[in-house]
């Protein structure tokens, strides 16, 4: 279990990063308002890990933080940046499921009320990557500015 932890820890570090090159993407393109929602996707998915981090030291494991690869700086698209921030919510939530049910066969009571939460976040997470990009899809990426006032209704 503390080693699927300690790669779902990897995994969580990364889309942080991923989502702050999305974010400068954003900002480049001067969507400040899609570029501060990226910054916050990032923060939060640098506290899941964290989260995860925290669990492990509390139960007595030995944290190892695998390598974080770069992520991309540039995208073909704003629709394309969200549609992979999509898939990746997507792939993030088959590992989490896949997390839930070892700790299930396993047993680990302890494992399974921490990955409770993740399993709702992971509903949320996925919802807001879906509605967004049901946004940009109906803006197109001639109206971005729609977005941005989509976004800033939002908050």
């Amino acid at each position: 279990m503390n080693a699927a932890i300690n790669e779902e820890i990897g995994r969580e570090f990364e889309a942080s990063h991923i989502y702050v090159g999305m974010a400068a993407y954003a900002d480049g393109l001067a969507l400040k308002g899609l570029a501060a929602l990226l910054f916050k996707q990032a923060e939060e998915e640098r506290e899941h890990a964290m989260r995860f981090v925290k669990y492990l030291l509390d139960v007595g494991a030995e944290v190892q933080i695998p390598a974080i690869p770069a992520p991309p700086s540039a995208y073909e698209s704003v629709e394309g940046a969200i549609k992979k921030a999509l898939d990746w919510e997507i792939e993030i939530t088959g590992h989490i499921n896949a997390l839930m049910a070892q700790a299930i066969k396993e047993n680990d009571y302890a494992a399974q009320d921490m990955l409770r939460w993740f399993v709702t976040e992971q509903v949320e997470e996925v919802s807001t990557m879906t509605d967004l990009l049901k946004v940009v899809q109906q803006a197109g990426e001639r109206n971005l500015i729609m977005v941005e006032a989509y976004l800033a209704h939002m908050k």
